[in-house]
């Protein structure tokens, strides 16, 4: 289950339909039960930047932080979770700046969808336990990245950047 909260924006019916659809195409790659719950936060600069302050001692704004409620990283965080499939269990949640989201797809080239999407995917994978501290978790993490925006329909445009 999917639970998306505004602050300092008003709600978007499209970016909820987006996070909705791209919410079970994540469940449905990683072999996550639908049945996981999630809370995406989406709001400004100074809220993630107040969150990453308070939670990671960095005074900058950010793009995404995960907030996971299970215990710590898998070292085989691959493309299957531990979780049991016949209940819900709470995987934690994710906060998003819809100011990054928008700076970064123009930095990028692509749409915003795109950038909304990468983020969102990109913070359920920390739910999961995918580090990216190394370079083989960062390539891995990148590959199912990637494998889950092609599959909701979200492709890297030729021509753009990496995020």
């Amino acid at each position: 289950m999917l639970t998306i909260l505004w602050e300092d924006a008003a709600e978007d019916a499209a970016q909820t339909a987006l996070l909705e659809r791209v919410f079970s195409v994540v469940c449905l790659v990683t072999g996550a039960p639908a049945s996981v719950e999630v809370t995406v936060l989406l709001a400004g600069d100074a809220r993630l930047q107040a969150l990453n302050r308070s939670y990671r001692g960095v005074d900058t704004p950010t793009d995404v932080l995960s907030f996971a409620l299970r215990d710590g990283p898998r070292e085989d965080a691959g493309s299957k979770p531990a979780l049991p499939a016949e209940h819900a269990e709470i995987l934690g949640d994710i906060a998003i700046s819809l100011d990054r989201v928008q700076a970064q797809a123009a930095a990028s080239g692509h749409s915003l969808e795109r950038e909304l999407a990468y983020l969102f995917v990109h913070g359920f994978l920390h739910l999961l336990g995918h580090t990216h501290a190394e370079d083989t978790g960062y390539k891995r993490m990148r590959a199912q990245e990637e494998a889950i925006l092609s599959e909701a329909g979200l492709p890297r445009p030729t021509g753009a950047t990496q995020e």
